[in-house]
């Protein structure tokens, strides 16, 4: 796999996993809200009063059905309105406690796991593929005369094709004339235009496969190695 797919991997593995995580809480934190909201209404309409009081508190309490807010939520007297109003509330923590968050551990427990290996990955291909020459994530070696993808595999080319790419990369252009690769390639052949044909229509899917790159080709009189966009 590329560096690149294999940092788009960590970054949707990482907001899958935010995502779920925040949907969980959201339908907790929604759960939550009604069932303080319900036991705040039975807790008032039971003791026909507005004071509030440890009784209150107490009621408030009894009537919770999730046990884990019991002791945890709170309830406030907003005075910011001229009529008499009481509010439930209780923490965010306290919300993401409750919350489901089993699926979200499990994504996270990946997500880490999946950055230790990019990150070791990167870490041990930084030397391998220091020195080298670089262009659309192909590097080229010229210490041991091989090409490598991005992942420091070794691209598996024939002598020809080997040949051909050399020919590419030594030029500051990256473009080659048909004559210049024919006069390289096969200096005695007359006409080498059908080979040199079936030579670029054969390397074309090994440099798509092992980079980003593509062999453009200008009316059969130039060829260019060229970065995808």
């Amino acid at each position: 796999m590329k560096q690149r797919h294999a940092v788009i991997v960590l970054f949707a593995l990482i907001i899958v996993s935010g995502l779920t995580s925040f949907s969980s809480y959201h339908a907790t934190d929604r759960l939550v809200s009604e069932d303080m909201d319900r036991a705040l209404a039975l807790a008032l309409e039971e003791q026909q009063s507005d004071v509030i009081s440890q009784d209150t508190i107490r009621t408030f309490n009894s009537h919770l059905q999730i046990a884990e807010l019991r002791g945890k939520a709170t309830v406030a007297v907003d005075t910011r309105q001229k009529d008499f109003r009481c509010e439930a509330q209780c923490s965010m923590a306290t919300v993401f406690s409750i919350s489901d968050q089993r699926l979200a551990s499990v994504l996270w427990i990946v997500t880490v796991a999946w950055g230790m290996f990019c990150f070791h990955r990167r870490k041990r291909l930084v030397p391998l593929l220091a020195g080298m020459t670089h262009y659309g994530g192909l590097a080229y070696s010229e210490e041991d005369n091989r090409f490598y993808a991005s992942n420091g595999s070794l691209v598996q080319l024939t002598p020809m094709q080997h040949q051909l790419m050399e020919m590419f990369f030594h030029s500051p252009s990256h473009s080659l004339t048909k004559t210049e690769i024919c006069d390289a390639l096969w200096p005695k052949k007359p006409d080498a235009s059908e080979t040199l044909y079936t030579l670029i229509r054969r390397l074309k899917p090994v440099v798509e496969q092992h980079s980003d790159l593509r062999i453009e080709v200008d009316r059969g009189k130039a060829y260019e190695l060229k970065e995808r966009t």
